[in-house]
């Protein structure tokens, strides 16, 4: 099932930016899809085009990737809207800002693969094993998790993407409890697909 952290009251919804987060190839595409579906203003460039990977499009913003460096001002003008920015990109969102996570987890061995098949479609190698990669996502999720629950200005639901591809009827509802808007459940509900969920444990 889904879990839920909220470090903060429920309070002015529609001025906090809505965060989609989780390792890359979680579903994090797919959330932002569903979100955008359900009636959300998604954040997005659209410089990565869908392709074999991602038929349904990446939703990203390239300046996510530029929160390291400083790079904020963007995400005022995102409040009330989704953005996607993967894990290991929260920390640096501005303080001073208050974020709706919604956090996508995946089993690490799905995630893994998905991600070689990747790397090989691109004609690219990681420098790391799968035994040392799986290594290093477990420990950065120990730490988001630690990190976020400890956050006054955020808060965060976690949605497991088997679930959501299995039964997104009751995990969309979920998710409009906790954004607490009127987002068009059935339109969300249509995204989830079992065709695209290739990578299975």
């Amino acid at each position: 099932m889904f879990k839920k952290l909220f470090s903060r009251p429920k309070e002015a919804h529609s001025k906090n930016v809505i965060i989609v987060s989780g390792l890359p190839r979680s579903g994090t595409s797919m959330m932002m899809k569903m979100l955008a579906e359900g009636g959300l203003s998604a954040v997005v460039d659209s410089l990565r085009q869908a392709d074999e990977d991602n038929p349904n499009g990446y939703f990203e913003i390239e300046s996510s990737k530029s929160l390291k460096d400083g790079e904020k001002k963007w995400l005022y003008d995102a409040q009330g809207k989704v953005v996607k920015v993967i894990s290991y990109l929260l920390e640096f969102l501005p303080d001073d800002l208050s974020y709706d996570i919604i956090f996508m987890e995946r089993e690490i061995g799905e995630i893994l693969a998905s991600q070689q098949k990747m790397l090989m479609r691109r004609n690219e190698t990681s420098m790391l094993s799968d035994v040392e990669m799986e290594a290093q996502f477990r420990e950065h999720l120990r730490a988001v998790k630690y990190w976020t629950a400890r956050k006054p200005n955020m808060r965060i639901l976690f949605v497991k993407y088997s679930e959501m591809v299995n039964a997104p009827e009751t995990l969309c509802q979920s998710i409009v409890d906790f954004l607490e808007m009127p987002l068009d459940l059935k339109a969300m509900q249509s995204v989830p697909s079992q065709s695209l969920y290739r990578n299975r444990s």
